[in-house]
């Protein structure tokens, strides 16, 4: 049996009575994805197929490749960007999303909220 580590975090504390869902995603081919948003909990992912563009506040977007694994820390921290990179074929991810109690798993930020941090958002660096 083959292993190969992909990740390893210290994930921020999970609240207790949170629950876990494991999803899976498809990106249309050029597919902008969701609109930013906030997760309850932390968000752990792995890249099935295709390539991912993601950001998240605080970081420069970075390219997420087929075989690649990914977080995101959830609570008040805005998920910008998770859109496909390719223009002709979907793109195919599996997340594992803890959710806290009494809290949706996604909240959509408010166009305000996005107008008042635009000046704090990283540029991706260039190619």
């Amino acid at each position: 049996m083959g292993q190969k580590d992909l990740l390893e975090i210290v994930p921020p504390i999970i609240v207790p009575g949170s629950s876990a869902m494991i999803r899976i995603l498809e990106l249309p081919p050029g597919d902008p994805g969701i609109a930013p948003h906030r997760h309850s909990g932390p968000v752990f992912g792995y890249m099935l197929e295709g390539e991912m563009l993601f950001e998240l506040e605080g970081e420069a977007p970075y390219p997420v490749k087929a075989g690649e694994a990914f977080w995101e820390p959830g609570g008040d921290v805005i998920h910008y960007t998770i859109a496909n990179l390719l223009d002709d074929r979907t793109s195919r991810l599996v997340v594992v999303a803890m959710m806290v109690p009494g809290v949706p798993m996604l909240t959509m930020v408010s166009d305000a909220e996005l107008a008042a941090k635009a000046s704090e958002r990283i540029a991706a660096p260039s190619r």
